[in-house]
Order: C-alpha cells, then structure tokens, then sequence
C-alpha cells in the first residue's frame, strides 16, 4: 500500500512538473497598444444578433436563417469572396458562412464562430460574443494585403442535440477541407470571448492547484490547446503574447481535463488540423452559461474588441 501512494505521489508530481512546463510561459501582460476595434460596431453586432423574435436554436430556422443573412451582408461588405455551405440535418436545412480574404490559393487560415444557441436563451457571450468578434475582425482585415488565405466562418449546429456529432457546421467543413485536400496551416475558435470579472474567486478550474498557478479572477482570455499540436499553435501563442492588449493565458492540457475540447477547434482537430481556442473559460467563469441570464448587459464589450485587436496583429504577423 506504501509503494502504490508512493507511485501515485510520484505520478501526481511528474504530472504537475510537465503541465507547468507545457505551459510556460503561462500569461503575457497586456501591452499598451493602439486600439483598433470599434466597439460601436461589436454592439450593434451583438445586439442584431441576439434580439430575434425567437432564440436561434436548431429548432428555429428562420431565426437562424435570419441570423445568417445578417453575418453575410456584414462579411459582404469586407469582401467579395463569401461561399454559403449549406448542409440538410434531419430533414431540416443549416448553413455556414465563409469570407476568404487574401490570396486565393496556397495555405489558408481557419477562424470560427458558432451562431446557434443551446435551447430558450439570447447566448450574448455564447456565443454571440464570438460571431461579433468575427465581423470586427473582418473589417480590420478589409483590404489588407496578407501572406495567409483566410477563411472567416460563422458555423451553425454547434450546440446539443448535435454537439460531438458528425452534424456540427464545423465538422463539415473541417471534412470538406480534408476531402478536398486543401492545406490548412491553422485553425482558430472563438467561444466565449465576452464575459470578465475583477472579483477574487470569480474563475475555476477543472483542477483547484490551477488557481495557483493562473489566479483566481476572470479578468483574462486563454489560449486553449492539446499537447502536440503542431507548429501553427506554437506560433500563434508565442505573437499572441506579444500582441495582446488584454491579460492574456495559455491553457495547454488532456483530453481528459473538462472543457478543453468543447467548442468548433475540436473537429478540425479530428482531421490533423492544428487548432486552438480563444476563449475566456466558459463555465468555469461565466455562470450564465447555458442560462437565460447570458445577456447583453453582463458583457465587457470593450474586451471583446481588445481580444479582437490582439487577433488581428497576430494572424497579420504569422510567418
């Protein structure tokens, strides 16, 4: 019995050595840049998107279509590349929608939103948060000159019944990428971009030794990976920290520690993609989630397009 909570000892040790070592270094300081977003916009966005006469769950297809034709007439005015992925589930009809800027061929970039909801709620940070924060960056990144393709997509069917299922917009497009045989040098999420808190103990973590080592207030936005996940997500953290105006942290763990794999990263990760989530931890922060209280008064829109400002310079500077 000695010997085995020796090993068990050992192995807990071991554990926590590696995954502060995977992680180093954890947080980046904000840096004193020039803000880019406008956080008119980001409102307007957020508040088109979230007040539709019904929530846009799956249920609810004209909602959702209605949602869909907003996100494309405001990409349209970014770029002229926009393509409609229009997929049937159970007799029913989704769509993702994409805007390429760039050069048309060679390596392309992947940054993602859902716009659907999981059942009766507005979904201000979840995940309206991330779909506003993926028209602003379209604006910034209107008539830039860029090394990369990149595809900006707002996804459909992210949320249950249908989430971890082949029928999520993202793992549609995350197959049609690899059918295709396109090449990918990264993939970016954005879930949960709009909820922070200054208080002590307003953040959790899927382990209580975390708070040790990234604090116990919500007042950050993480970088969420797997171990071995490729040079793009080595890349992308290390100008992340260099970018950031907002505290910024980098979560790198298992399959095994809940919440790392919950949200649109995960299916491009099933097809080899390196990919990472932007996210600021979800319910280990935000309590509304999945709640009729995740409204747009419980939002820091200021941080949003802080996060966004962070984004663009790094996707602009990837090399």
């Amino acid at each position: 019995m000695k010997k085995f909570l020796l090993y068990i000892t050992l192995f807990i040790i071991l554990f926590i050595g590696v995954f502060i070592i995977q992680n180093y270094p954890a947080s980046s300081q904000p840096k004193n840049l020039k803000k880019l977003s406008d956080t008119n916009n980001i409102i307007k966005d957020l508040e088109t998107i979230i007040n539709t006469s019904k929530s846009r769950n799956y249920l609810n297809i004209k909602t959702l279509d209605t949602v869909a034709t907003y996100i494309q007439t405001e990409l349209l005015k970014c770029s002229n590349r926009i393509d409609i992925q229009a997929f049937e589930v159970n007799e029913r009809s989704y769509k993702n929608i994409i805007a390429s800027f760039g050069p048309q061929n060679g390596e392309r970039i992947i940054v993602g939103a859902h716009y659907d909801v999981c059942g009766d709620q507005d979904g201000a940070d979840d995940n309206a948060s991330g779909v506003a924060g993926l028209l602003e960056l379209a604006r910034l990144l209107k008539d830039n000159n860029l090394k990369y393709r990149l595809d900006l997509i707002a996804y459909s069917l992210e949320e249950p019944p249908f989430f971890g299922t082949e029928n999520m917009g993202s793992y549609i497009h995350a197959k049609s990428l690899h059918e295709a045989k396109i090449p990918v040098k990264g993939m970016i999420s954005l879930e949960m971009i709009g909820y922070y808190s200054d208080k002590q103990n307003s953040q959790d973590y899927p382990l209580g030794f975390l708070k040790w080592f990234y604090g116990n207030k919500g007042n950050y936005i993480t970088i969420v990976e797997k171990p071995l996940n490729g040079t793009f997500s080595k890349q992308f953290k290390k100008l992340s920290f260099q970018k950031n105006s907002i505290l910024t942290k980098s979560f790198i763990a298992p399959f095994f520690f809940g919440g790392i794999d919950l949200s649109d990263h995960r299916n491009y990760w099933k097809f080899g993609y390196s990919s990472v989530m932007i996210t600021n931890t979800a319910f280990y922060r935000d309590l509304n989630y999945h709640t009729k209280q995740d409204v747009l008064a419980n939002l820091d829109v200021t941080k949003i397009g802080l996060v966004v400002d962070g984004l663009y310079r790094t996707l602009t500077e990837l090399k």
